[in-house]
């Protein structure tokens, strides 16, 4: 029960990111709102809920399944993905080194803002 009960919740998140970003008229994805709006509730409430704990490694281990629908969205635009193949490769190739240079900045400020400090003077 505990899972449903997760997966219900989850899906209420979901549910309220679409509404507010159809009401809103952002252009976000619904889910990101309802994930943000998620987050912002967790760190409230100092914690997870067992429910949600559950349904969330439940989903995790069969993350998998969920790249299935893109496999299949790339075979049926596989030949608009063949004519515009330049376009998209240097798209990823710089979203990843994008992606790595800032990992890499955030880490190193967290590591400055986080690690305790020494005093050198012996």
């Amino acid at each position: 029960m505990s899972f449903l009960n997760g997966m219900t919740w989850l899906l209420i998140y979901q549910l309220i990111g679409e509404i507010g970003v159809h009401l809103l008229q952002w252009r976000v994805p619904g889910p990101v709102l309802g994930m943000v709006l998620l987050f912002l509730t967790l760190l409230v409430r100092r914690g997870v809920a067992r429910s949600i704990d559950t349904a969330s490694h439940a989903l995790l281990s069969h993350l998998s399944l969920l790249f299935v629908p893109a496999g299949v969205g790339m075979m049926v635009y596989f030949e608009r993905l063949q004519q515009e193949w330049l376009p998209i490769a240097a798209a990823l190739i710089l979203g990843t080194l994008i992606t790595m240079l800032m990992s890499a900045l955030v880490m190193q400020l967290s590591t400055r803002l986080f690690s305790p400090k020494t005093n050198d003077n012996g």
